[in-house]
């Protein structure tokens, strides 16, 4: 049985739904989120205040954790996504901090929509990026290699040259028998014919 008046159940859609359905309205709505998301991280980005107190938290783990045996790049990994949750008590030994500010300096730098860190030194003289803020998280990702802990001094007198030259003789050790004979390999005409040489 076929329907006489089909044009009576068919429902028209509003301008709005026909946009919003269109190839442009997907990508107005995309827009619409992607600019939502970047005003809340730039709304989010955390202070200067939060930075340095969470950086001077997650160096204090880095070094106390390097103090005997030195990490890999999965440890460093690791201990950053821990610190991320965890703040550290560096007000247990004073010390290391401070001899870490006697060759380092952390400072913070504020973007549009997130804040670094990055330490200063002798070494890296223009910083290692060792920390991200954003969303109102800091990330560490500082490494035992990105931090200077002590100096030492390349010349001990005034124009004292770095390498020096050295005038002793090396010292003889004789000669090993194992040693006095090898086996060489020749090239001949058909045949690879192996010859002992002696010295």
């Amino acid at each position: 049985m076929s329907q006489s008046n089909k044009e009576s159940y068919k429902t028209k859609e509003s301008y709005m739904q026909m946009f919003l359905h269109s190839c442009l309205g997907k990508v107005a709505i995309l827009l619409v989120i992607l600019g939502m998301a970047l005003l809340v991280a730039h709304i989010t980005v955390p202070s200067d205040k939060k930075m340095d107190k969470e950086m001077a938290s997650s160096i204090y783990k880095c070094i106390e954790e390097n103090d005997s045996i030195h990490g890999d790049k999965i440890d460093d990994a690791v201990r950053n996504f821990i610190a991320i949750f965890t703040t550290a008590d560096s007000t247990s030994h004073p010390g290391v901090m401070s001899e870490f500010h006697k060759y380092n300096q952390v400072r913070i730098y504020r973007h549009t929509f997130y804040s670094t860190a990055r330490i200063h030194n002798n070494f890296n003289p223009r910083g290692t990026r060792v920390g991200i803020g954003m969303f109102g998280i800091v990330i560490p990702t500082v490494g035992y290699s990105d931090i200077l802990m002590h100096t030492e001094p390349l010349r001990k007198e005034y124009n004292e040259r770095i390498i020096k030259e050295t005038n002793e003789e090396e010292e003889d050790f004789g000669r090993t028998p194992s040693l006095d004979d090898y086996k060489t390999r020749e090239s001949g005409n058909n045949k690879g014919n192996v010859r002992i040489v002696s010295e």
